[in-house]
């Protein structure tokens, strides 16, 4: 592991892991952990759309004047925990990189809204972005991103608008969370990971799903989608030491071998969440800088 990931880690302070805690305790934790108040230069605008369920709270990051590239991007949390305000770091961080609007959607959680809510709310807010992001400076480019299990849905995001439009010029998946079935070599090596375990990820599965049918739903599992072929072109992240790993890398050459374009970025010595470390992890901000590249490139 990188050493300075290391020392990050051990300066965070000692928590339980997600799964010893009720959901209430770890939604104020996470929020804790991963809320910042940093400088940054993005114009930044809170409204809500109408969703499925009511209000659908969103938040755009402008870094620049527009026409822009426009973002929908879904946080992390395993549909259970994640705010804007976790979120924005990497929001902000992703939008000066990238040269891109970012729409960060506060869709629902789960175990109050399972599968399909954040599904849902995640359709919503493409649907609203293709057709009104203009008027916050984009330019009709629309791409879906997230991290862990926001990468889920950007994945299932995906895997719909292939379907059912709009056309999305690149979907970015980082570290995401793919599949229920946890029995991958690297859940296997990297178990009691820092930051994510393998049995917070049963845990958090376990909040998302509604019945054991729901695993078999590509939307809910995109690893579990039977032709993945006509997808828009990907952008996947791994990390070393992440139980996600495997199925992260094993997606990634999936669509490949169906035909997408697909970037492929390996950290090795890094963990799952490195996106939210790059403030403090000059390696986690390096790979960062090189996602966005190719994000970038596939957005011009």
């Amino acid at each position: 592991m990188d050493p300075e990931l290391e020392a990050a880690l051990s300066a965070l302070p000692n928590v339980p892991p997600w799964h010893a805690l009720s959901v209430e305790s770890a939604r104020r934790l996470e929020d804790e952990l991963f809320s910042t108040d940093a400088d940054h230069d993005c114009t930044v605008r809170e409204f809500a759309v109408d969703g499925p369920g009511g209000d659908l709270p969103l938040r755009s990051y402008r870094p620049a004047e527009g026409p822009l590239p426009t973002i929908v991007f879904l946080h992390g949390g395993g549909w259970a925990l994640g705010t804007l305000d976790s979120a924005e770091s990497v929001c902000v961080e992703l939008a000066e990189r990238a040269g891109c609007l970012v729409l960060s959607v506060d869709y629902r959680l789960a175990p109050e809204h399972p599968f399909p809510a954040a599904v849902e709310d995640a359709w919503a807010a493409v649907e609203w972005a293709a057709e009104h992001a203009g008027s916050l400076g984009g330019d009709g480019t629309v791409a879906v991103a997230g991290t862990s299990a926001g990468g889920g849905l950007a994945a299932a995001t995906a895997l719909r608008a292939r379907d059912a439009g709009p056309d999305f010029a690149a979907q970015l998946l980082l570290y995401p969370m793919l599949d229920p079935g946890l029995d991958t070599d690297s859940c296997r090596e990297h178990a009691d990971a820092p930051l994510l375990t393998r049995a917070d990820l049963a845990w958090f599965w376990a909040q998302y799903l509604r019945s054991d049918a729901d695993r078999y739903n590509p939307l809910a599992a995109p690893f579990r989608a039977p032709e993945p072929s006509g997808l828009a072109p990907a952008v996947v992240a791994t990390a070393g030491h992440d139980p996600l790993r495997s199925e992260g890398r094993a997606y990634a050459d999936r669509l490949a071998d169906a035909g997408v374009a697909v970037d492929h970025h390996h950290a090795p010595s890094l963990c799952h969440g490195f996106c939210s470390l790059t403030g403090r992890v000059p390696a986690a901000a390096a790979a960062f800088e090189s996602i966005a590249d190719d994000l970038e490139k596939r957005l011009s």
